[in-house]
C-alpha cells in the first residue's frame, strides 16, 4: 500500500511536469516593443506634448528625411507599446534619470560629429559625475526655460548652480564683469569640451582673451615669452582677483620677479629667458618698484626688445 502510493505521487508528479513544459512551449513569446506614435503618448502627457510643438526637436515629429516622423517622443524614450499597456514608469526610457554617460550617448546618437560645438562631449563635462546634456538643456521647455539657454545672464545663472565657488570669484574686486551681465561664461569656455580640462575655447591667449583685448594680440617683433608660452593666465587671474588689473600677486614687480630673478644677470644678457634686473635697478627705492612705468609694452612690442617703447 504504501509502495503504491509513492508510485502514484511519482506518476503525479512527471504528468503535472510535461504539462507545465506543454503550456510553455504552447504559450506565444511575447511580442518586442514596438512605436505607437507621438499621438498615442500625447493621449496621457499633454502637458508635454503641448509646450513641445514650439521646440526645435518638434522637427523629428514632421520631418520625414530624419527617420522619426510621427514617432518624436520614441526616438528618445524608445518603442512605447510596452509602457502604453502597463502604464508603468519602468517600461520606457527616461532620460532624465539617467547618468549623465547614458544621457551624453542617447543625445549624441543624433548630434554626433555635427559641425557645431555640439558634435561631441569632453572637458570636464564628460568626465564621470559630469552634468549629463538634461542637465543643462530644458529637452520638453515645461520648466518655462529654452532648450538652449541665450541670455548672458541666464547662462551665468546656469553654470553658477554647479560652480558656486567661480561664481564667487567674480564678487572680488578686481574682475571680468559677469554679475553686472556684461559677459558670459561661455565666452571663454566651451561648455560641450575642448582641448583642455577646463574647457577653455583655446590654448594661451587665443582667441578668448584677446576677442576683447584686440591690442594684445600681435605678432609681435619682439613677443615677451610667458604671453606667447603659457598665455594671460602667466601674470593674470582670469575670474577676479584682489589685486588691480587681476594679477596674481599685488605688486606689479613681484609678477615680473618670479621669472625674472632665476638666472644670472650673466646670462640674462644673452637674451635669454629670465634674468636679474640690472643694478641699478634698486628695488628698495618706488623708482623701481613697478616695472611697467618704463616697460610699457609688457606684452609686446614692435620696436624695443626690453618693452620700453
Amino acid at each position: 500500500m504504501h509502495l503504491s502510493r509513492k508510485c502514484f505521487q511519482f506518476a503525479a508528479a512527471v504528468l503535472l511536469g510535461t504539462a507545465a513544459v506543454s503550456a510553455q512551449e504552447a504559450a506565444p513569446a511575447a511580442a518586442a516593443p514596438h512605436n505607437v506614435g507621438s499621438d498615442a503618448c500625447a493621449a496621457c502627457h499633454d502637458a508635454i506634448t503641448t509646450p513641445f510643438a514650439k521646440n526645435p526637436h518638434h522637427a523629428l515629429e514632421t520631418d520625414k528625411r530624419r527617420g522619426h516622423a510621427g514617432f518624436a517622443c520614441e526616438s528618445c524614450h524608445g518603442p512605447g507599446s510596452k509602457h502604453a499597456d502597463s502604464l508603468a514608469a519602468i517600461d520606457i526610457v527616461n532620460p532624465g534619470k539617467l547618468n549623465a554617460d547614458e544621457q551624453n550617448k542617447l543625445c549624441l546618437s543624433c548630434h554626433r560629429n555635427e559641425m557645431t560645438h555640439i558634435g561631441r562631449i569632453a572637458g570636464g563635462h564628460a568626465s564621470d559625475g559630469g552634468p549629463g546634456c538634461v542637465g543643462c538643456h530644458s529637452i520638453h521647455g515645461t520648466d518655462h526655460r529654452p532648450m538652449v539657454v541665450h541670455a548672458i545672464a541666464d547662462q551665468n545663472k546656469l553654470c553658477a548652480s554647479c560652480h558656486p565657488s567661480i561664481w564667487a570669484e567674480f564678487q572680488k574686486p578686481y574682475k571680468h564683469r559677469l554679475a553686472e551681465g556684461a559677459m558670459s561664461c561661455v565666452g571663454c569656455h566651451n561648455p560641450h569640451g575642448s582641448g583642455t580640462e577646463t574647457q577653455r575655447v583655446a590654448f594661451a591667449n587665443e582667441p578668448a582673451c584677446v576677442n576683447c583685448h584686440g591690442a594684445m594680440r600681435g605678432p609681435f617683433t619682439f613677443e615677451h615669452a610667458p604671453v606667447r608660452q603659457e598665455g594671460c593666465l602667466a601674470c593674470h587671474v582670469p575670474h577676479g582677483s584682489a589685486n588691480p588689473k587681476m594679477l596674481t600677486r599685488h605688486e606689479v614687480r613681484f609678477v615680473c620677479l618670479e621669472c625674472h630673478a632665476n638666472l644670472p644677470a650673466a646670462q640674462a644678457t644673452q637674451g635669454q629667458l629670465g634674468g636679474v634686473p640690472p643694478s641699478f635697478h634698486d628695488m628698495r627705492s618706488p623708482r623701481y618698484q613697478n616695472c611697467t612705468v618704463c616697460h610699457v609694452k609688457v606684452h609686446g612690442s614692435y620696436v624695443d626688445h626690453t618693452f620700453l617703447r
